[in-house]
């Protein structure tokens, strides 16, 4: 009697066992899929259960495989592209293909090297877009911010074309030194100087510490972030950009006539307790001149009348020719720059030449060998040395 109730106890436990195994297998469905995009398979999307922890990434050929639960909704994500939910039906195999989201690139502003959002930035920037600096009409890009760029300050060094220009964003917060860093087309170091602002495509300046945290201690006064013109995916386009114009001195300080300048230097010297100047030892040969310089019948020269340039030329010329693929891009810029100077005249001439070449060019080479695809980006950036 004992051994039938072991035996039936036996048997009870191993029909338990065997109806768990059942329904275990029919809780979950292993499905497999493989995720693709316009280019091919994506490495390590995230295919998830929704709802779930439970879920896995694709391999190196955009594979997956796992079990889900009959009925249940698949979620698959991938950065830059759009999120898509499968609802499991009957099928065990799927082909999914991601969409890029464009929506991800609009809306934002430049941050350090990169860009970010325009509802995360928090820090002090000042945008200044390329048709704007080239409505100036000026030689120098620094020229054309002066008054488009609020709370940076921007000096002339001097009146001498080609001087370039001082500017302040935060103050000095070097030794006494207020030039802040310049990353053109995300090179640090570049002298905005030389460049053409027909090529400028837009400018961004850094005012606050938080944005300039990225470059260290050579952003101590501020960052000006420049991108010039980038090629673009259609057919050609050929852009010229030209003006002149003429400058004239606004407003020139009255000086001292000859007799007026030797009565001033005659009572100088009366004021010293001296006697006046006998102004006949500077003229022995030439009494008339010191008659007419006396008596008002000679003005004497006006120096800065002489040296001044009547209707200085101004010209700027540039010409641009951008276009390119999907692969391939390419932009190409080339100018002339002169600026006469308001002062020097035939006796001493003062002016500025450049003559400026820049080439953007971005190449995209894809190579899949086996599992392992590369892509690669080439970038060129030349100029020309100004002359005078």
């Amino acid at each position: 009697m004992g051994a039938l109730v072991f035996l039936g106890l036996g048997y009870s436990s191993n029909a338990n066992a065997s109806g768990s195994l059942q329904e275990v297998q029919q809780a979950t469905k292993k499905i497999t899929g493989t995720v693709v995009d316009a280019q091919g398979p994506v490495i390590g999307a995230s295919v998830m259960e929704k709802g779930t922890t439970n879920g896995t990434v694709t391999d190196f050929d955009g594979n997956f495989s796992f079990n889900v639960n009959p009925g249940a909704t698949i979620v698959i994500s991938y950065i830059g592209y759009e999120t898509q939910e499968i609802k499991i039906g009957n099928q065990s195999t799927y082909k999914i293909t991601l969409k890029e989201d464009n929506a991800l690139l609009e809306e934002v502003v430049v941050v350090g090297y990169g860009v970010q959002k325009k509802k995360l930035v928090t820090g002090a920037t000042v945008e200044v877009k390329g048709e704007d600096i080239a409505k100036m009409n000026t030689t120098q890009v620094l020229g054309a911010l002066q008054s488009q760029s609020p709370g940076v300050n921007i000096q002339a060094v001097s009146g001498q074309p080609g001087d370039g220009f001082k500017v302040s964003i935060r103050g000095a917060g070097t030794n006494g030194d207020t030039k802040p860093l310049y990353v053109i087309d995300g090179v640090a170091g570049g002298d905005i100087n030389n460049l053409n602002p027909a090529d400028i495509e837009r400018i961004d300046v850094l005012k606050d510490a938080a944005s300039c945290a990225i470059y260290g201690s050579a952003a101590a006064n501020g960052v000006i972030l420049v991108t010039t013109k980038q090629g673009k995916e259609g057919k050609i386009s050929i852009q010229y950009d030209g003006n002149i114009g003429w400058s004239n001195i606004y407003r020139l300080p009255q000086l001292l006539t000859a007799k007026e300048y030797m009565q001033v230097m005659d009572l100088v010297r009366y004021n010293s307790g001296e006697s006046p100047r006998n102004w006949a030892d500077y003229f022995q040969g030439r009494e008339q001149l010191l008659a007419d310089y006396q008596s008002g019948a000679n003005p004497g020269t006006d120096w800065i009348e002489a040296l001044r340039n009547k209707n200085a030329v101004t010209t700027s010329h540039s010409i641009n020719v951008a276009g390119g693929g999907d692969l391939s891009k390419f932009s190409i810029g080339a100018g002339y720059q002169y600026q006469d100077g308001g002062f020097g005249g035939k006796y001493a001439k003062s002016d500025y030449r450049r003559l400026t070449l820049r080439v953007n060019s971005d190449h995209v080479i894809r190579i899949r060998v086996s599992r392992l695809a590369i892509s690669i980006q080439t970038y060129c950036l030349l100029l020309c040395v100004p002359t005078r």
